[in-house]
């Protein structure tokens, strides 16, 4: 991946084929090539005729890792993200994130509305206004010295997850501290981007894909049958909805 260095971060970009750009932004304890090109979601775009753009977030994969909980944020993320556009030269694209990378889109598309054309936000529904566990569980959990000492099934989920993609623990600690802003439904009010929200029906961290839409106006929801968090990434359902939402006319 190529880099850049923003707010004295330096961050890691991808560009892939050509096309209309759509921004990828990957999910906590993730990185642009297990979210994206392991589950086919480049490839599916590029065959869309899209111009993909992936990002390493700050703190994962090949981007600079930070072990200060002031240095994370999905605020501060969405501002890394909105850097990178400028970075290429791009003034307007599609944005589509999954989980944390759902919230980091979010608030690209609130405080960054001239950027965002239209946006996805995947693997978090209602959750992303009512909250779901303790993040404080869950960092805990990635600083433990052995994963088998951990008790919660869903810090542990994170944990391993973690191990998985080879990420730093510590540096996901603090961006778990930090990641986890609610957004109100005052600020999803004011979104003016159109707005897909994809949720796996069994995903109890996103939350209801529907309860989340009719808070966005003119937002749209689409159900992943029988997914959860983990499972609803690479499914075809998923896959199709996002095509055939970037398909439609701008109303």
């Amino acid at each position: 991946m190529e880099s850049f260095v923003t707010d004295s971060v330096e961050i890691a970009y991808e560009v892939i084929g050509d096309g209309e750009p759509i921004l990828l932004i990957h999910g906590f304890a993730s990185n642009a090539y297990v979210n994206w090109r392991d589950t086919g979601w480049v490839q599916t775009l590029e065959n869309a005729g899209r111009r993909v753009v992936l990002i390493d977030n700050r703190g994962h994969g090949q981007s600079q890792k930070l072990y200060d909980t002031k240095d994370y944020g999905a605020p501060v993320m969405a501002a890394d993200a909105v850097a990178l556009l400028d970075h290429l030269g791009l003034s307007r694209v599609d944005v589509m994130g999954y989980s944390m990378g759902a919230r980091i889109t979010a608030f690209m598309a609130i405080n960054h509305k001239t950027y965002v054309g239209r946006a996805i936000f995947a693997g978090l529904g209602i959750n992303m206004v009512k909250g779901v566990g303790d993040p404080e569980q869950v960092a805990a959990a990635l600083e433990a010295e052995n994963i088998d000492d951990i008790a919660n099934h869903g810090a542990r989920m994170f944990r391993y997850f973690a191990e998985q993609t080879k990420s730093d623990l510590k540096a996901l600690a603090a961006c778990m501290r930090s990641s986890r802003q609610k957004i109100t439904p005052q600020q999803l009010a004011g979104i003016e981007a159109q707005v897909l929200v994809a949720v796996g029906t069994d995903d109890a961290i996103g939350g209801s894909a529907s309860e989340l839409s009719v808070l966005i106006p003119g937002a749209r929801a689409l159900d992943i049958p029988g997914r959860d968090h983990m499972k609803a990434v690479g499914d075809k359902v998923y896959k199709q909805g996002v095509v055939d939402f970037l398909g439609q006319e701008n109303q």
